[in-house]
């Protein structure tokens, strides 16, 4: 009877045990995210989504896909309904794409913001709010692919122009002198190793010219002391010059002037004495006569008186 009893507790136990690890389980598994419903409205193929699929705003999880179905009401036309997070930035200018993990061919839901109408989009169970689908880069590759294949074409068509014998002989007589170039290249390097090789040379004896300028040009060097004493020289022969001339021009030029002047008027008495024994030579040997007597003086004659006495003695 004791054995039963202690059977039934263990049972017992195992039991309430297992019931509190599936409760343990169920509370740290189930999803107390409180989500908010949308549609995505696709007109374009929706390959690879499938239900549970990740809902991604600018690569954050913010959801999963509900359920994809037909819109009843507009044929051809895919409703994709997503649960969002309460938080999520969902605004009226928000608008969702297919994306593609790698090379698996998964695809996910990506929403993204033009940034036009910042003002939230509400929504609910009772009136849920509509997100428009946009082309993903796969769709708008297949819209496009005419119009590729078209430039594609045309490329195709530049090649064959490109490829064809007259360009290709203007592509060998190109190729032809871009070898001769590189062969000239060739003959310069090996012309230029020679030199190249005695630049170690030529550097040691530019550095030696250079020491030996930096030591003639030191402050103390040979060659700046004989500058100095050169400019020494200089500013004693200039002290020497004006000391030159101002005695020239203070002592000498004012006796030159003096002797000028006496010069001119020894010239000017000469002048006058020539012109005196040019008039009468008699003045060397007996002097100059003295001066005639005046009017009122002793022995003065009118000039009229004079000539008239001279006639009548001529007369007689």
């Amino acid at each position: 009877m004791e054995n039963k009893s202690h059977a039934f507790w263990a049972g017992l136990f195992t039991i309430a045990l297992s019931l509190a690890i599936a409760a343990t389980v169920f509370w740290f598994n189930v999803d107390r995210t409180v989500r908010v419903p949308y549609d995505l409205i696709a007109r374009t193929n929706v390959t690879g989504l499938y239900p549970d699929a990740a809902v991604r705003y600018r690569g954050l999880d913010v959801g999963k896909v509900q359920s994809i179905g037909f819109d009843r009401t507009h044929p051809g036309q895919i409703l994709i309904r997503i649960l969002v997070d309460q938080g999520a930035p969902i605004t009226r200018s928000t608008f969702g794409s297919l994306g593609f993990q790698g090379v698996t061919g998964i695809a996910f839901v990506q929403l993204d913001d033009t940034g036009r109408d910042l003002s939230p989009l509400p929504s609910s169970t009772k009136a849920i709010a509509q997100i428009p689908m946009h082309p993903s880069l796969f769709d708008q590759l297949q819209q496009r692919g005419e119009v590729l294949v078209r430039e594609l074409e045309l490329v195709a068509q530049s090649a064959n122009a490109l490829m064809s014998p007259d360009m290709r002989a203007q592509l060998q007589a190109t190729a032809a002198s871009l070898q001769q170039a590189a062969d000239g290249v060739t003959a310069l390097s090996k012309q230029v190793q020679p030199a190249v090789a005695g630049l170690p040379t030529t550097m040691r004896e530019l550095n030696r010219t250079m020491a030996s300028a930096d030591t003639l040009l030191r402050p103390n060097g040979p060659v700046v002391e004989n500058l100095n004493k050169a400019g020494a020289a200089a500013a004693q022969i200039g002290t020497t010059l004006d000391a030159l001339n101002a005695r020239v021009q203070y002592d000498t030029l004012p006796r030159f002037n003096t002797l000028a002047t006496d010069v001119g008027d020894a010239s000017r008495t000469l002048k006058d004495v020539a012109g005196d024994v040019g008039r009468n030579p008699r003045s060397l040997l007996f002097g100059s006569p003295g001066s005639a007597p005046g009017p009122g003086e002793p022995g003065f004659v009118w000039p009229g008186a004079a000539a008239g006495s001279q006639a009548a003695a001529g007369s007689q």
